[in-house]
C-alpha cells in the first residue's frame, strides 16, 4: 500500500471512530434523560401521593378521640385566613392551607365572630357549620380551671391568685399588665372606661381597679390576654350604669375608682362607706391630703397593720400622706357599693375631716377638727 492510500485509510479510520464516539456520547445522553426523566417521573408520583396524604390527613379532625373543650376568639372583621391561622394555632385543624382550600372549593364566606367551644375531634364540615351559625358574646363550655378576683385585691394579688388556680403565671400576667399595645388594644375597645386611666403618669398599673371582683372561667384554649378582657369586659358592663353620673358630677372614672379603692379597704358597712367617702371628698375640697394608710401600704408595696414615721414620708406618687389630691389611680379592685358610696356621700354637710376605728368593735369614729380627732385616738388606745 502506498504512503498516499495509507493517509487515506488513516483519515477514514479516524473518521469512523468520531463517529462511534458521537453514537456513543449520544445513547449515554438518551440514557442519561430517559434516567432523569424517570426520576422526575416517580417524584411527581411521590409528591402526589405525599400530597394527597397530606390533604386527606388535613381534613381529618385533629385528634378523633379528644372530648375536651376548647374555647377559640374568633374577633370581629377577622377575615377567612385569619380565622384559619386561629384555628390552626389553637390545634384545632391541622392545615390553616388546606382549610383555606376547602371553604374556596365549597364557596364558603359567611363566618361570624365570637366566642366558639370546638372539640379537636371535629371534622373539617362540622366547623364550618359551627362558624356560619356563629360564635356567643362570651365563652361557653366546660371550665378547666376557675379564678376568683375578690373585692379589695390588687394586681399584685390577683397575679398570685391566678398563678394558683390555672396554668398562667404570675410573672407573665404582670408583664402583661405592663404590655403598652394590649392596654391600647384595650382603651379602644373600652374608651368610656380606659380612657382616663390611659391619660395619666405614673401609673404602676393602669388596669389597677378595673379588673372587675367575680368568678371567672378558665377553658381549654383561653389565652392570658382573653381572660384578662373578660375581666375588663365585666367591669365595663358593670360599670355602664354609672358612667352618666361620673360625668355630671365632674369626676374622671379613674377619680371614682381611685376613691372607691380607698373606701373599700377602710369601710366595711354601707354606712361607713358612704360616711368615709364623705371624709375624703372634704379633705379633698379643702386640699387636703387624704392621709390614708391604703395608700402609704401600696406605695411600699407591702401589708402592715401600723406604719412608721418614716412609712409615712415615703417617696411615691400613690403616697397621699405626702402628696395632695387623687394620685395615680387605684388602689386595689374595689365593689359596686364603694364605687356607690363615692358617687353618693353621706353626712357631707357635716364637715367631717377625720375618722378612727375601734379595731375591737369596728365602730368608726368621725370628728371635724384635729383636736377631736386626736381626742378619739387617745380614748380608743386607752
Amino acid at each position: 500500500m502506498s504512503q498516499k492510500d495509507e493517509k487515506k485509510e488513516a483519515l477514514k479510520q479516524e473518521s469512523t471512530d468520531k463517529m462511534k464516539t458521537r453514537a456513543e456520547e449520544r445513547s449515554v445522553a438518551n440514557h442519561i434523560a430517559y434516567w432523569i426523566v424517570g426520576v422526575i417521573a416517580v417524584l411527581a408520583v411521590v409528591v402526589a401521593i405525599i400530597g394527597f396524604n397530606y390533604v386527606n390527613s388535613s381534613l381529618q379532625p385533629y385528634n378523633a378521640n379528644s372530648k375536651d373543650d376548647i374555647v377559640v376568639n374568633i374577633p370581629v372583621g377577622s377575615s377567612s385566613k385569619e380565622i384559619a391561622k386561629t384555628l390552626e394555632k389553637d390545634k384545632i385543624i391541622k392545615s390553616a392551607t388546606v382549610f383555606n382550600f376547602y371553604i374556596k372549593a365549597q364557596n364558603y364566606n359567611d363566618f361570624q365572630a365570637g366566642y366558639y367551644t370546638f372539640k379537636q375531634s371535629m371534622d373539617m364540615n362540622s366547623i364550618v357549620k359551627q362558624l356560619q351559625k356563629g360564635g356567643s358574646a362570651q365563652p361557653t363550655g366546660t371550665a378547666k380551671d376557675t379564678v376568683l378576683v375578690r373585692e379589695g385585691v390588687t394586681i399584685d394579688q390577683i397575679g398570685d391568685q391566678i398563678q394558683k388556680s390555672t396554668s398562667f403565671t404570675k410573672k407573665d400576667f404582670l408583664k402583661l399588665m405592663k404590655n403598652e399595645k394590649f392596654m391600647k388594644q384595650l382603651q379602644k375597645k373600652y374608651p368610656q372606661l380606659l380612657n382616663s386611666t390611659m391619660s395619666r403618669k405614673n401609673v404602676r398599673y393602669h388596669l389597677e381597679g378595673y379588673l372587675f371582683p367575680a368568678t371567672y372561667s378558665v377553658y381549654k384554649g383561653l389565652s392570658l390576654k382573653q381572660l384578662v378582657g373578660q375581666m375588663v369586659e365585666k367591669d365595663n358592663d358593670m360599670l355602664q350604669p354609672y358612667f352618666s353620673t361620673i360625668k355630671e358630677k365632674g369626676y374622671s372614672v379613674q377619680e371614682v375608682l381611685t376613691l372607691a379603692s380607698l373606701v373599700e379597704r377602710e369601710g366595711v358597712t354601707k354606712a361607713d362607706r358612704g360616711k368615709i367617702a364623705g371624709v375624703f371628698l372634704n379633705r379633698l375640697d379643702v386640699d387636703m391630703p387624704i392621709q390614708s394608710d391604703i395608700s402609704v401600704m401600696y406605695a411600699l408595696n407591702t401589708h402592715k397593720t401600723k406604719l412608721t414615721y418614716k412609712d409615712v414620708r415615703v417617696k411615691s406618687p400613690y403616697n397621699l400622706y405626702k402628696n395632695t389630691g387623687y394620685g395615680p389611680g387605684p388602689f386595689n379592685t374595689p365593689s359596686i357599693q364603694s364605687i356607690e358610696s363615692v358617687l353618693n356621700p353621706t353626712d357631707r354637710d357635716q364637715n367631717y375631716l377625720y375618722f378612727v376605728a375601734d379595731l375591737k368593735s369596728g365602730k368608726v369614729y368621725y370628728s371635724r377638727t384635729l383636736a377631736e380627732h386626736e381626742k378619739k385616738v387617745a380614748a380608743l388606745n386607752q
